[in-house]
């Protein structure tokens, strides 16, 4: 069986470096506005690719650039400047939607992928995109069961992309579910003006609501405050049904989510596809990767619509129930090459002999590491606190621009 291509967010510098850093086969990102996180994360700039080439290059993982927006007559131009720039610094290929974005990147010879947004559920409408594209991303809310339908049809029909090849579906495999069919939505453009189809979401949905009946006066109770939002979607517990599917790519959402998180979620599903190709995937690996996963951000765990199910998993409460957070204790001050001893600065909570800290950075990525041995002020301590030098021997180099941070406990109410 094909391993699965492993695709990952990348919002800034420290999230691709994480994605490259635990093995990623893609990444995918977008430049400044026209991109369905225009809001939600910082975004590359167009200065930005080459360094986004290179460094993926570096690592041989493909590059896609996210265009995937609703496209108005006033952006042509800058879709046709993205478009050129991205063909000029080598960028694998272009996400979108929108048919003008599709030409101006066929004109020019790049690869294209088809979003999700186009909301594709047969294999007919895979035959048309197939004029345009090599890759199609399908509708979410599809079974496996229709999506191996799909991918068997592909294979029996010999279904060609223009490069030539079969057409490779792919689908989201872990992160961030919205109340909308599949990322369409028009709630924050309605109540706030900001369109969700142009990548300016305010999630409106996640917030808690009051149902009324407008012609009695009567208030619903729900069980559920936050019934428009629905918990993650993960798929590491059923990964080996998946790839059974026939997909070629699973994509990770979360381009405005922390480097930890792309660290942390790229690393269990390399694992996982890894243990599916060679056979040793199992439930006790399983409940690893799950305890691992709950660690960083997230709404709560389900499986979306692939296993069958007609309605969504909605949360229980706002914002994260991840079991752990990170503290803001300093900054990278000096990495001794030949000695390997990374220097932080102490600025705000103390650091101990036994934690287990985060440094992150652009270049760095995100590193997790239990400190085992440091010197506090060129002194054997078991303790630094505010105002302190502390030196702590690492298997990574450090920059000034780094961030130190320590991981604790958190506590949440599910």
């Amino acid at each position: 069986m094909q391993p699965i291509e492993l695709m990952a967010p990348a919002g800034n510098f420290e999230s691709l470096q994480a994605a490259l850093d635990n093995g990623a086969d893609s990444v995918y990102f977008g430049i400044e506005q026209l991109n369905m996180r225009a809001r939600a994360s910082i975004n590359f700039t167009l200065d930005d690719l080459a360094e986004i080439s290179r460094r993926c290059k570096k690592k041989n993982v493909r590059t896609y650039l996210t265009l995937n927006t609703i496209i108005y007559d006033h952006d042509l131009s800058v879709v046709k400047t993205l478009v050129k720039k991205a063909k000029e610094n080598d960028i694998s290929a272009v996400i979108a939607m929108d048919q003008a974005v599709i030409a101006t990147a066929r004109e020019v010879g790049m690869e294209v992928h088809i979003s999700t947004q186009i909301n594709i559920t047969n294999i007919e409408t895979v035959k048309f995109y197939a004029m345009f594209a090599d890759t199609i991303v399908l509708s979410r809310e599809l079974s496996l069961r229709q999506v191996k339908k799909i991918t068997e049809q592909i294979e029996k029909e010999k279904i060609k992309g223009p490069s030539g090849k079969l057409v490779e579906i792919e689908i989201f495999g872990h992160g961030a579910l919205c109340m909308a069919v599949s990322g369409k939505c028009y709630m924050s453009l309605h109540s706030q003006n900001s369109s969700a189809n142009r990548g300016a979401c305010k999630q409106n949905c996640r917030k808690k609501y009051t149902v009324i009946d407008q012609e009695t006066g009567f208030e619903m109770e729900l069980d559920n405050e936050y019934i428009m939002s629905p918990k993650d979607l993960c798929t590491i517990d059923f990964l080996d049904q998946v790839a059974d599917a026939g997909i070629k790519v699973l994509k990770i959402e979360g381009r405005g989510r922390a480097p930890e998180y792309v660290a942390k979620v790229i690393k269990c599903y390399r694992d996982a596809i890894d243990s599916v190709a060679n056979g040793t995937y199992d439930k006790e690996k399983v409940i690893g990767w799950m305890l691992e996963l709950e660690k960083v951000y997230n709404r709560g765990f389900w499986n979306g619509y692939y296993l069958g199910q007609k309605l969504g998993e909605w949360s229980k409460g706002s914002g994260s129930h991840a079991t752990q957070k990170k503290v803001y204790i300093g900054k990278g001050m000096h990495f001794y090459t030949r000695s390997k001893i990374g220097e932080f600065k102490i600025e705000a909570y103390d650091i101990a002999l036994g934690d287990t800290i985060l440094v992150t950075g652009p270049t760095t990525g995100a590193q997790e590491l239990k400190v085992k041995e440091m010197l506090v002020n060129d002194q054997k301590l078991e303790k630094g606190t505010k105002g302190d030098s502390v030196t702590i021997p690492l298997d990574f180099r450090i920059r000034p621009s780094d961030k130190l941070y320590k991981i604790v406990e958190n506590k949440v109410e599910v």
